[in-house]
């Protein structure tokens, strides 16, 4: 069993998500969050559990992240939103390399119903045995996208996100919450001994946002991996506070 130690503080988290410049483009931000210094200073005082980078960044900022001392999460793999229909996340960084730059856990994301989910999951497959075999803890973002999910139950495809993860041995599982707490707990117990955390999404008004939180760690979530709504915030420590309070009691 892999030690999540470094990543977990009384078996719970809450990761800085920065992977979105990436993803989506320079649409998330503006003249102050597009400085990737100001996200680490972020993470820095409001002691994250972990801030997740994309290989370039954690290349070009590897000063400013170990005098952080926040656990860098590097993700092995991304896509941009130009191409449409069914999406393929390529590896673009392998375990080795992740750890040179400092990493304490290797991130991954495989979409499921894509009609491509077969070389994600040999591509993750690889890279479970090649961190374990480093003692690095592997996250798994785990998002159903593609023709085939149409039609099918937002909270049977969640449930059926877990199970993949713990299916194929990450050590924790990311995803989209959805349905009602019966459908999170169901998820959560479909994720066996794998802890499972819960993806931030896209800016939401923050009395909604703490209410999900609070449902998110009824059922059974160890945490978040956020981050439009913590660095898109006016105030994103003192956002923070509130949330860490949620996590941690």
């Amino acid at each position: 069993m892999i030690s999540l130690k470094p990543l977990l503080k009384k078996g719970k988290a809450i990761f800085l998500a920065y992977d979105q410049g990436m993803e989506h483009g320079p649409i998330d931000f503006n003249d102050k969050n597009v400085d990737p210094l100001y996200i680490i200073e972020i993470a820095k005082k409001g002691k994250f559990n972990g801030i997740v980078f994309q290989k370039g960044l954690a290349e070009k900022y590897q000063k400013e992240l170990r005098a952080s001392k926040i656990p860098l999460i590097l993700k092995l793999n991304g896509k941009t939103s130009l191409v449409k229909g069914d999406p393929l996340s390529a590896q673009i960084c392998t375990v080795s390399e992740a750890i040179k730059l400092g990493a304490k856990a290797v991130g991954f994301t495989i979409y499921i119903g894509s009609i491509h989910e077969e070389e994600m999951i040999e591509e993750f497959s690889k890279i479970v045995k090649d961190a374990h075999s480093k003692n690095i803890p592997v996250i798994l973002w785990v998002y159903p996208r593609g023709k085939s999910v149409k039609g099918k139950k937002p909270s049977e495809l969640m449930a059926y996100a877990t199970r993949i993860g713990l299916e194929l041995d990450a050590d924790i599982i990311k995803i989209h919450p959805e349905g009602n707490p019966k459908d999170l707990a169901w998820a959560i117990k479909s994720a066996g001994k794998a802890k499972v955390v819960a993806a931030g999404g896209s800016k939401t008004n923050e009395k909604e946002l703490l209410q999900e939180i609070k449902n998110y760690m009824k059922a059974g979530f160890i945490g978040l991996a956020i981050g439009r709504n913590i660095w898109q915030s006016k105030n994103p420590l003192e956002l923070t506070k509130k949330i860490k309070r949620i996590i941690w009691g």
